[in-house]
């Protein structure tokens, strides 16, 4: 248990039979009246914010979340296979790895969350490598400004990238935003 006076940023609660994580917190003692704490709160599993404030005596549960370094395995009928260091497999449903599909494939590293035993979610990589497998050509001229085009990765998803960047290159992306950061050279 945990007491709202000791909220910190990053913490991790169980409120309300829901898990999350403290983004901002502000300890208020008014002239008058009684202080409180003031939070802003990350639902962990669907990303909801939540503004709350708290009796700085009240207590919650502080809620353990076990992180997993373990490799994406192959996806069936609907279910992702995620295996860890001990060979077991995992199976998630698609809305527990959707963030994440965008930019892995098979065989990626990923970390994998879990709570009380049961994983929640997915994430991968701050940067990845895919292939582009369809991009208009640039055109002679063009390759020299900030222009951009799209061009279709390996994992289906779409990015804009500059205009030298071809069909069958390999480029790293940011999986945090999304974007293009630098082709890379094999």
């Amino acid at each position: 248990m945990i007491s709202a006076g000791e909220f910190r940023k990053g913490v991790t609660i169980e409120y309300e039979g829901n898990i999350y994580t403290i983004v901002e917190f502000q300890h208020v003692k008014p002239g008058k009246g009684a202080a409180f704490v003031r939070t802003k709160l990350k639902n962990i599993v669907t990303g909801a914010v939540l503004e709350k404030t708290f009796n700085p005596t009240e207590k919650v549960e502080n809620a353990h979340i076990e992180t997993k370094k373990m490799t994406y395995s192959y996806n069936d009928d609907g279910l992702y296979y995620f295996m860890d260091e001990e060979y077991n497999l995992i199976p998630l449903n698609h809305d527990q790895v959707e963030d994440a599909l965008m930019y892995i494939k098979e065989n990626d590293p990923v970390q994998v969350k879990f709570y009380k035993g049961e994983a929640f979610s997915v994430e991968c990589e701050n940067f990845v490598e895919l292939l582009v497998v369809e991009a208009e050509p640039g055109v002679a001229g063009n390759t020299a400004t900030n222009a951009t085009k799209n061009a279709k990765l390996e994992t289906g998803i779409t990015i804009q990238v500059p205009m030298f960047v071809n069909e069958g290159e390999t480029i790293r992306v940011d999986t945090r935003t999304g974007e293009y950061m630098e082709r890379v050279k094999k």
